[in-house]
């Protein structure tokens, strides 16, 4: 890593990182704590085998940043916080999550944690017996359980105002779209556009996963390696990781419109946000597309209502068709025009707790 943490956390205006260590249960995390002028950062906690100390920070960082937009631009009063674990998820334990726990305790609710990459609503139970400041627990125990259904909703309702931007009309029947990954969010995604009658191609490097979705959807197709990308299809809908759009990716690329469930999926905003209406593609923002687990989870704060959440997720159409109209009117690329609404409630609402 070039810069120093510090460095990092001022160029990408953090307010707090914790690292958390913890021998006996082998816990090595990372909490960032981004921005909490709305409110306290909720967040979820991913558990990556990590090749490095400095790829689990810099990946911490960045995802802590998107959940400040996240939750800014979906007119939630939340922070944004992110964190993780450095470990082989075969290694997870109720020890080490129970010894986490301790530590998101020790933060007296300043950041408050959830389902992530390789983490359940399982694992939120186990959090939940050292501390009250955790979502996404199972349903048993008067929580939310598994965000999933919610996040690949508001991806679909978001991959749906991107048609009818780019072909005047929402249906995505007889469209083709690539779902790379095909995890919880990807496989309810999945069956969302099958229902809609679209042409469903999937890519993971999970065989396991690829043989569940095949297993399930008997119409899906499956495409391995790099030929996802030179695919010729209407939608590509990233739901793995992060930064598969970059540039040797859109050099590639045929597709109006990338719409997916992935954060970061620009590998540089200012650069990939640029070079895709250079392209002629269409970006759905991850952070307003995706923001459909986070609205659910952040429901179990003030007494979960199921059908008030959908309400809610289902409002990301028209965010987004104003996303499209600010990128058009301020001549300005998608990811860019999110940020700016997000970044303008922020700081109106950081102007008037100054007043007080």
């Amino acid at each position: 890593m070039q810069q120093t943490v510090f460095e990092l956390m001022q160029q990408m205006g953090h307010e707090q990182v914790v690292f958390c260590h913890d021998p006996h249960s082998g816990l090595n995390a990372i909490i960032a704590i981004h921005n909490t002028t709305l409110g306290s950062a909720l967040g979820g906690t991913r558990l990556w085998n990590y090749n490095s100390h400095s790829e689990g920070i810099i990946d911490a960082l960045r995802l802590s940043r998107g959940m400040t937009y996240k939750a800014a631009i979906s007119g939630l009063n939340l922070g944004g916080g992110k964190a993780v674990i450095i470990a082989d998820p075969a290694m997870k334990s109720e020890a080490l999550w129970r010894r986490y726990g301790k530590f998101v305790d020790s933060l007296n609710g300043k950041y408050i944690t959830a389902e992530d990459v390789n983490t359940s609503a399982r694992d939120m139970e186990y959090i939940a017996l050292e501390t009250e400041h955790v979502t996404g627990v199972p349903e048993y125990m008067g929580g939310s359980g598994d965000p999933s259904p919610f996040t690949a909703y508001g991806v679909f309702v978001g991959m749906k105002a991107s048609a009818k931007k780019v072909w005047g009309n929402d249906s995505l029947s007889g469209k083709k779209v690539l779902v790379q990954g095909v995890g919880h969010v990807g496989q309810y995604l999945v069956g969302h556009l099958i229902e809609e009658g679209a042409k469903v191609y999937v890519s993971d490097i999970n065989e396991l996963r690829i043989r569940e979705t095949v297993e399930k959807f008997r119409t899906v197709e499956v495409i391995s390696g790099d030929a996802i990308f030179s695919l010729d299809i209407d939608i590509y809908a990233p739901c793995a990781l992060g930064a598969t759009v970059n540039s040797d990716s859109i050099a590639k690329m045929k597709c109006p419109i990338i719409a997916g469930a992935a954060n970061n999926q620009l590998a540089d905003e200012n650069v990939h946000g640029p070079m895709l209406i250079e392209k002629g593609i269409l970006y759905a923002p991850d952070f307003l597309i995706n923001a459909g687990g986070l609205i659910n989870v952040a429901a179990e704060l003030d007494g979960y209502n199921r059908e008030r959440v959908m309400g809610n997720v289902e409002k990301i159409y028209e965010r987004t068709l104003d996303i499209y109209n600010l990128s058009d009117s301020e001549k300005i690329h998608t990811q860019a025009a999110a940020m700016r609404i997000a970044e303008k409630r922020l700081q109106d609402i950081a102007n008037v707790k100054a007043r007080l």
